[in-house]
């Protein structure tokens, strides 16, 4: 039996979906961070469980051939990145694995696995960071929390952010200390300034700045928009967001333009796409677009189908299959995202849709729909058991599923599977390179016998 602060030697044979190497000791798993599949390593036992085990690396005694000297100084402090001392290729196939495991052990369901997606450029390639603030030695710094706390690495330089990201921070944190603007303290529930929030359009370079805050302070961030708006011509709107609750969620209901739009535009698979700071919008451009063009594959809508878009954000799936659709009935439960829909519609001039907010289950049954094509977005967390339920009486010809957890896409797609569709295809995408994250897409479709 292992026991904790044991020293032990041993293969990494596989990895998890949390991104943890996996090694067997006496049959019992031991999940080891910080590895690669064909390391040989000295481990150190740091907590023993009835059928497994956790162990960090102690030394590497023969390097897998998938390793390669990581690039970033705070890569092990901040856990973000789980993947950046494996080569890419070796990690794309660990997310393939990741997904077929899904949908084979908890889903019990073997569809045609379609070559996995990755991505061209696995630098620079978020559209959008959230930076807690917090102070140290008497300064407000800001960065990312630490993998399992709420502890901040202090950090500008991200290399999954573009670098006009942390030259806009560094020149915020300056003003900051400068102005000795109070910084918010999770503990107490007092200070100010929460969170430091920045958008970017992938192809437009309009760029929002938001000051999450704990109260209104409109006069102390007046002067910092007119330095930010003369350094950085590209940011288009600045906006300050009130969360006056002790919560772990970032953002509050109020939002106030300080400066320009109250929005920025991007384009999305060629369709012009506006941008609030509460609506949803995926944050690498160029792989949601071929997230999309797979549903739109999958889907193969014609000129006489109907298509529910559920969970549809600013509605940028559902506009980039209107003109090929008869019509697109988007569902979203987030008042913003729903008006964002429906602005995204008129200004690229479709008019064959519809947007509807609330909760996608109640709203979908209300509406006693009966879609041809239902594409569904869900959050991690997956669809709920009523949402599959409704979908499945409205028997739609396909279903199309695009999901940022493999494991909930496999469980809800057993449920569908239980009801009359088969789950024909599942086509991993690699949204967030370098991170543990993968995302799905899966063709399900009405079995009439």
């Amino acid at each position: 039996m292992l026991e904790k602060n044991q020293f032990i030697n041993a293969e990494i044979t596989d990895i998890s979906s949390d991104g943890n190497g996996v090694c067997r000791v006496d049959g019992m798993a031991v999940f080891v961070p910080d590895t690669a599949i064909g390391d040989v390593a000295e481990i150190k036992i740091v907590k023993v469980l009835k059928n497994y085990a956790y162990g960090i690396v102690n030394r590497i005694l023969i390097s897998s051939p998938d390793r390669i000297e990581t690039d970033c100084p705070v890569y092990r402090q901040c856990g973000g990145c789980v993947f950046r001392h494996i080569n890419y290729e070796s990690e794309c196939k660990i997310k393939e694995n990741i997904v077929k495991n899904a949908f084979h052990r908890i889903g019990g369901l073997n569809p045609e696995f379609e070559k996995f997606i990755g991505a061209d450029n696995i630098y620079e390639y978020r559209n959008k960071a959230q930076y807690p603030l917090a102070i140290v030695d008497g300064k407000a710094i800001c960065g990312f929390y630490a993998e399992r706390s709420h502890k901040i690495i202090p950090i500008t330089d991200c290399m999954l952010q573009p670098k006009i990201f942390s030259e806009i921070l560094e020149t915020v944190i300056e003003y900051i200390n400068s102005k000795k603007i109070s910084v918010y303290s999770e503990k107490t529930n007092t200070g100010i300034m929460r969170h430091i929030y920045i958008r970017k359009g992938n192809y437009s370079n309009e760029i929002m700045l938001c000051f999450v805050v704990r109260k209104d302070i409109y006069r102390q961030l007046m002067p910092i928009c007119r330095i930010i708006t003369q350094k950085f011509p590209d940011v288009k709107s600045i906006v300050m967001n009130v969360n006056p609750d002790k919560t772990n969620v970032i953002l509050g209901k109020k939002c106030t333009t300080l400066y320009g739009n109250d929005t920025i535009s991007d384009t999305m698979c060629g369709n012009k796409t506006e941008i609030s700071p509460l609506s949803f919008y995926q944050v690498n451009t160029v792989q949601a677009e071929k997230i999309y063009r797979k549903a739109f594959e999958f889907a193969n809508p014609t000129s006489e189908n109907v298509i529910a878009d559920l969970y549809c954000g600013a509605g940028t799936i559902g506009l980039s299959m209107a003109k090929y659709a008869k019509k697109i009935i988007g569902i979203e439960v987030i008042p913003e995202a729903v008006e964002n829909a429906r602005r995204n519609a008129f200004y690229n001039n479709i008019t064959n849709t519809e947007f509807h907010c609330g909760d996608v289950g109640t709203v979908f049954k209300k509406l006693s729909m009966s879609p041809d094509i239902i594409i569904i977005d869900p959050p991690r967390k997956g669809c709920s058991y009523e949402t599959v339920e409704n979908i499945s009486k409205s028997s739609p010809k396909k279903i199309i599923m695009i999901s940022c957890n493999p494991a909930t896409a496999a469980r809800d797609a057993k449920l569908f599977s239980e009801s009359e569709y088969k789950i024909e295809k599942v086509c991993g995408v690699d949204l967030f390179p370098r991170t543990k994250h993968v995302e799905c897409v899966v063709l399900m479709s009405r079995n009439k016998n």
